[in-house]
């Protein structure tokens, strides 16, 4: 793999539930099944863990640590079929109340990146910051494969372009985004719009899973640097494989070198709490 810099990816739809115990048996097939398909990275949506619709309590009750059982799960399966697995999952956080919307890239022998959800979704009548702390703003989070970096974001940081750029000034070769997308108008057109660009305006891979309807908008694609969608499923659950390669990403950045003419930076900026 290394040596042509191609990696066969797969993104699997599921609906995790609140039954942790269920949702690392799906898992575990659609590995098997991926990696069947000849997927080296397997990418699972936000919350493959644990969730619960609309947020409760139950979230942080059911929430694990980077060391609890579903990542020792992921690890196992990451071992057993020689891939690396991306997921999300609720992650314990500090304060019994809320938790961490938390991805994480795993092989067998280790934890190789860790990215913790910056935009939570409050927006479109949802409130995910009752339930869940934000991560800090601070080093990209990404990880090698095959010869290419993998860049991790979430779900709702699709909307901030920054967060994607971020990753791309890290050398990412592909974003990875675990999501949840809620259904509601226009939010299919939205997710698809969303992966599209972010793809066309790094010159880079979108690799993206959802959850599949009626509670997401489902979708699944891997997209090529020009926004082109390779594969896909569409609102039930399922996998869609297809690879990423270097020799695209290269050949793209020759007729469309927008990374090469930018002429801005991305700068954090401080978000102050509104008062009680």
């Amino acid at each position: 793999m290394s040596e042509t810099a191609a990696v066969p990816v797969a993104v699997c739809q599921f609906a995790p539930t609140d039954s942790r115990a269920e949702n690392r048996e799906r898992i575990a097939a659609l590995t098997a099944d991926a990696a069947g398909r000849g997927a080296k990275l397997i990418v699972f949506p936000e919350y493959s863990s644990y969730f619960v619709d609309p947020m409760d309590e139950s979230l942080a009750a059911n929430a694990e640590d980077l060391d609890g059982e579903f990542v020792e799960t992921l690890r196992a399966l990451a071992s057993e079929y020689a891939v690396v697995i991306v997921a999300g999952l609720a992650e314990r956080a500090t304060d019994g109340h809320r938790v961490r919307n938390t991805v994480v890239a795993v092989r067998g022998d280790r934890v190789l990146a860790v990215y913790r959800k910056q935009h939570l979704y409050d927006a479109f009548g949802q409130t995910e910051s009752d339930w869940v702390e934000p991560g800090e703003v601070g080093e990209a989070a990404t990880f090698e494969l095959g010869g290419l970096r993998f860049g991790l974001m979430t779900c709702y940081d699709l909307r901030f372009p920054e967060v994607a750029r971020s990753l791309v000034d890290a050398q990412a070769d592909a974003l990875v985004v675990p999501a949840e997308w809620v259904r509601g108008p226009l939010k299919e057109h939205h997710w698809t719009t969303l992966l599209a660009a972010r793809a066309i305006e790094n010159t880079v891979y979108v690799v993206a899973a959802d959850h599949p309807t009626p509670i997401g908008v489902g979708h699944s694609q891997i997209v090529d640097p020009q926004g082109v969608v390779l594969a896909g499923v569409g609102t039930a659950p399922g996998i869609a494989v297809a690879v990423v390669e270097r020799e695209t990403i290269e050949r793209v950045r020759i007729t469309n070198p927008s990374l090469r003419v930018r002429r801005y930076s991305v700068t954090p900026r401080e978000v102050v709490a509104p008062e009680a």
